[in-house]
C-alpha cells in the first residue's frame, strides 16, 4: 500500500466511524516509516476536517461527530508516542468558555472537540464562567486566543466586558478574541472589537488557524 493510499484510508475510516480500523491503519503507517506528523495531518486531521464539512452540511450531527472524535483520539494514542520533542511544533493555545450567566454549552463543546481534533491545545473553562477567569487562564497558560460563546442576549455584554478588561490591563494586543453563539453576529463582533466571529465549529477552527498563521 502506498503512503498516499494508507493516509487516505485512515481519513476515510475515521469519517466512517471505524476506530479499530483507524488504529490498525495508523500502526501500518508507522511500520511503513511514514512520519507521525504526516499521519496526523494528512490522515487523522484530514478525516476530521471532512467530518466538520459533513456537520456543516447537516449530514452528520453531534453524536456522529463524537464517534469520529473517538476514532481520532484512538489514532492519536497510537501515533503520538512516536513524535520526538525536536519534531513537535508548538501548538496553538486557546482558552474557551461560555460567558457568565449562561449554561448552554453544546456549541462550545463542539468547538472544543473540533479544535482538539485539529491539533489545537484547548483549555475549556466550562459554562457560566466568571469574566475574569478568561483572562486569568489565558495568562496562566500563555494562550494565543480567548474564545467566548453564549446563546442568551442577556449575557452578550460579558464578551465586550472581557475585551475592555484586556484593554484596561494592557493585554489586548496579546490575545486574539473569537466569539460565537446563537445571538452573535459579525456586526456585534465588530462593535465590541472582537477579532473573529464564526457561526460553526469548523469555521472557528479554520479562522483561528488562518489568524494564527498570519501573526
Amino acid at each position: 500500500m502506498t503512503k498516499e493510499q494508507i493516509l487516505k484510508d485512515i481519513a476515510e475510516n475515521l469519517v466512517e466511524m471505524e476506530p479499530e480500523r483507524v488504529v490498525e491503519l495508523c500502526n501500518e503507517a508507522l511500520n511503513l516509516g511514514i512520519l507521525p506528523e504526516e499521519i496526523i495531518d494528512n490522515g487523522l486531521i484530514a478525516g476530521m476536517d471532512e467530518v466538520g464539512n459533513l456537520y456543516e452540511e447537516e449530514e452528520y450531527f453531534v453524536p456522529e461527530v463524537l464517534i469520529c472524535a473517538d476514532a481520532l483520539y484512538a489514532g492519536l494514542d497510537v501515533v503520538k508516542p512516536h513524535i520526538t520533542t525536536e519534531d513537535a511544533t508548538k501548538p496553538i493555545k486557546v482558552v474557551i468558555g461560555v460567558v457568565q450567566g449562561d449554561t448552554h454549552d453544546i456549541g462550545k463543546n463542539l468547538v472544543k472537540i473540533m479544535m482538539g481534533a485539529s491539533g489545537i491545545d484547548v483549555h475549556d473553562l466550562g459554562r457560566d464562567v466568571p469574566l475574569e477567569q478568561f483572562i486569568e487562564k489565558a495568562e496562566e497558560i500563555e494562550a494565543d486566543f480567548i474564545g467566548m460563546s453564549t446563546l442568551m442576549t442577556t449575557t452578550m455584554d460579558g464578551m465586550e466586558k472581557v475585551i475592555k478588561m484586556l484593554e484596561e490591563k494592557g493585554l489586548r494586543n496579546k490575545y486574539k478574541v473569537f466569539i460565537g453563539g446563537g445571538p452573535i453576529s459579525q456586526s456585534f463582533a465588530d462593535k465590541i472589537g472582537a477579532d473573529i466571529y464564526t457561526n460553526t465549529a469548523n469555521e472557528a477552527v479554520r479562522r483561528v488557524k488562518e489568524v494564527y498563521g498570519g501573526l
